[in-house]
């Protein structure tokens, strides 16, 4: 029974993903057509192409791995460095850093979007990809140190202690030995991340105000016509077209995503 039940919910969740597909090959008349067509049989790829010849697409792809590839490395290197900290040394302010970082992860990411925006523009960096990296890597920061700090708590000092017995110095045990075992976080980490600024919108919207200057959410969003009626297959070939990164990307990862977050559920 449990069975049926999983296979359904899982139809429930996959659903919406094929009829995008599904939309993305078929002409506007037969979206539009009140009887549904379930299979893309007599479909075109003109929505594809038109999504592959827009100039504007491409532009709005470049500003979306930019800032993806600055969040990450910033991201990652920045906790993982705090994650190990606190994790392994103990020094004054400790307990009130890790309370820091609980309490910034409950604050809503809307209340912060007039100070953020005031910040940049005095810096220069509105509609611009550093800053807009800047700020993702602000907001996905907390969780992420929350997260590799289980993982790096997970693995016993003793290895580390072992290794400087073999001759080994303390930063050479560190990379040698506990490095390779905080793979699998740092992987499920770099998931979040990539995830969290690939498909962000909001901020973007507030950052990014220049049309020139969109991330790829902002384009799509910019295919919905206020003043005519929107091409839905256009609109379904783009979402489509955006998601494929993610599915390579996750395609890369997924053998280590999983033992990570298997392996975050049961240390730390």
């Amino acid at each position: 029974m449990w069975s049926v039940v999983a296979v359904l919910v899982s139809l429930a969740w996959v659903f919406p993903i094929y009829w995008m597909i599904n939309s993305a090959f078929l002409p506007l008349d037969k979206i539009e057509n009140p009887t549904p067509t379930f299979l893309p049989f007599g479909g075109t790829f003109s929505n594809v192409r038109r999504v592959l010849d827009d100039d504007s697409f491409w532009a709005a792809m470049r500003i979306s791995v930019t800032v993806v590839v600055m969040v990450l490395v910033a991201a990652l290197l920045f906790a993982f460095v705090a994650a190990l900290a606190i994790s392994r040394f103990r020094f004054r302010g400790r307990k009130a850093f890790i309370l820091t970082i609980l309490i910034v992860q409950m604050i809503p990411a809307e209340g912060l979007f007039i100070s953020q925006y005031k910040v940049l523009d005095g810096w220069g960096l509105v509609n611009r990809s550093a800053g807009l990296a800047l700020v993702y890597t602000a907001a996905i920061l907390p969780f992420t140190i929350w997260m590799l700090r289980g993982f790096v708590a997970g693995v016993p000092i003793e290895l580390e202690e072992a290794g400087m017995v073999d001759g080994l110095s303390r930063v050479g045990a560190f990379f040698r030995i506990t490095f390779p075992l905080l793979a699998p976080g740092l992987v499920a980490a770099g998931v979040f991340g990539f995830l969290q600024a690939w498909n962000e919108y909001t901020l973007a919207l507030v950052v990014m105000t220049d049309p020139s200057q969109r991330t790829l959410p902002l384009w799509l969003q910019g295919l919905v016509e206020t003043n005519k009626a929107t091409d839905w297959g256009v609109v379904m070939a783009g979402a489509a077209v955006i998601a494929v990164p993610v599915i390579v990307f996750f395609l890369f990862v997924q053998g280590r995503m999983t033992s990570g977050l298997v392996s975050g559920a049961v240390k730390g």
